[in-house]
């Protein structure tokens, strides 16, 4: 009955369009695009150990609810832990202990650190499969990779800046918040983000860090409307676009301060869809989400399995947002996180 009312019957393995990668595991090799056939029901109910670093804001409910179509077609069951946030590394290391020790065939890990949970990764990786969704993380024991380049993430979003404001042009000026220092998605996407903005008319005067909480970031606005609020653009993780929105609009900048994001939520689209964000980078999270219990699937079950996958990254703004397919990218508005699964 929770299958249906989810939609998550409809789930069905379908062609998969996704980006591999000629090197597994480096972004910087080259990649090409191809069409993917997701494995088959498996033979058994396998039990998953997924682990989050957070369930704060709907990009990891949207991870989430991929899982859930993706464990429910493929008759597997799953734990899923949180960390509360990015900086909860020993959180986070004590969760994914806990959870396969007590009992899994596999670990799914988004990790807060790029490097903070190799010791324990490792030690875990002697006993089953560890694969990594979303965040990028050192590659020592693991097994698979789901994600897109984050450096492609920042970068694209400096381009689509750039070819606004080329060499030349008016100058412009930007704030720019890129989520919380040292988490590994973050160094990444600050890389791809002044890599996108050479050769550009685009300045960027202030930069706020911050973990993804949206009341967080709505501060981290507000400090930088106070001390810099001549800026034209306000650049950064979703969250801050999110709370962005009403402070703009309360100070009554909404027109004249533009506001672009890193990466893609349902605020996001929404804002988008009304004018007031500029525009975002998709990464179809509930797409990633599926790809990571269909891969943990696929080595459990001792099928061929691609090491490294992702959705192709585009750009979405105010002119092509019709043109998505939304259910690749964001849960239905009713989805609530499954902690456990069936």
């Amino acid at each position: 009955m929770l299958s249906l009312a989810l939609g998550l019957g409809a789930a069905r393995a379908e062609t998969w369009r996704l980006e591999t990668w000629s090197t597994p595991f480096d972004y910087s090799s080259d990649s090409r695009i191809f069409d993917y056939r997701p494995t088959t029901k498996a033979s058994r109910a396998w039990r998953l150990c997924i682990s989050y670093p957070h369930l704060k804001d709907a990009y990891w409910l949207n991870v989430n609810y991929g899982m859930v179509q993706e464990a429910s077609r493929l008759g597997i069951a799953f734990t899923l832990v949180e960390a509360g946030g990015y900086p909860n590394l020993e959180r986070q290391r004590q969760q994914i202990e806990q959870c396969t020790d007590a009992g899994a065939d596999a670990l799914i890990v988004g990790a807060v650190s790029f490097r903070g949970l190799s010791q324990s990764v490792a030690r875990i990786a002697e006993t089953m499969p560890v694969l990594a969704t979303v965040n990028d993380i050192d590659d020592i024991g693991i097994t698979a990779k789901s994600g897109v380049s984050w450096t492609t993430m920042g970068r694209v979003t400096g381009e689509y800046l750039a070819q606004r404001h080329g060499a030349g042009t008016d100058p412009v000026t930007v704030a720019w918040f890129p989520g919380p220092m040292g988490a590994g998605w973050v160094d990444f996407i600050e890389t791809g983000f002044k890599q996108g903005l050479k050769d550009s008319a685009v300045e960027v005067v202030v930069t706020k860090w911050g973990d993804t909480g949206k009341e967080i970031q709505r501060t981290l606005v507000q400090e930088v409307l106070e001390s810099h609020p001549r800026v034209d653009y306000i650049v950064g993780n979703a969250l801050m676009a999110e709370a962005a929105v009403s402070t703009l609009r309360n100070r009554n900048l909404q027109d004249r301060i533009k506001i672009v994001s890193t990466y893609f939520t349902p605020a996001v689209y929404r804002g988008i869809r009304r004018g007031r964000i500029l525009a975002a980078p998709n990464d179809a999270q509930v797409m990633q989400g599926r790809i990571s219990i269909d891969q943990a699937v696929s080595i459990l079950e001792g099928r061929d399995y691609i090491k490294h996958a992702g959705p192709q990254i585009q750009m979405i703004d105010q002119d092509n947002w019709q043109t998505i397919n939304i259910s690749d990218s964001l849960a239905p508005p009713s989805f609530l996180p499954a902690f456990v699964w069936p």
